[in-house]
């Protein structure tokens, strides 16, 4: 895990805060930013392993993020969509996320997901080669 990389998007300070100070300490470089279009202004020099995305946002949402995010030249990193709603499976489902991961949600869940995202990316390029 030493140098793997997370970008959490989030509109939500203190989700933002207590999501990067726990995976800090499980060993991950974080970055923090509050909405769709900072993210696409980092993802690039940041070029993280895996991305937490929260869908609801100010200024670009998770879902504008992902159109462009993806129409731009790849490699991409897998996202887990953080998601408040009713139909939160077919939200993720809709942005081909990785993982899921409803809010509210402990940190176990959190780190579990990262983990899944982690194993996906993995058997994503292994199924390339």
């Amino acid at each position: 895990m030493a140098g793997e990389r997370i970008l959490v998007v989030d509109d939500d300070e203190s989700i933002r805060q207590i999501v990067s100070i726990f995976l800090t300490d499980e060993g991950y470089e974080v970055a923090s930013v509050a909405n769709g279009q900072v993210a696409l202004d980092i993802v690039y020099e940041f070029r993280p392993h895996i991305i937490l995305l929260d869908l609801r946002m100010p200024v670009m949402d998770g879902w504008q993020f992902v159109r462009c995010y993806r129409a731009a030249p790849g490699p991409h990193a897998p996202i887990v969509a953080f998601v408040a709603a009713l139909h939160a499976e077919a939200e993720r489902d809709e942005i081909g996320a990785a993982g899921l991961l409803a809010k509210p949600f402990d940190l176990e869940d959190l780190l579990n997901a990262v983990e899944d995202a982690k194993r996906t990316a993995h058997n994503e390029l292994q199924a390339k080669t």
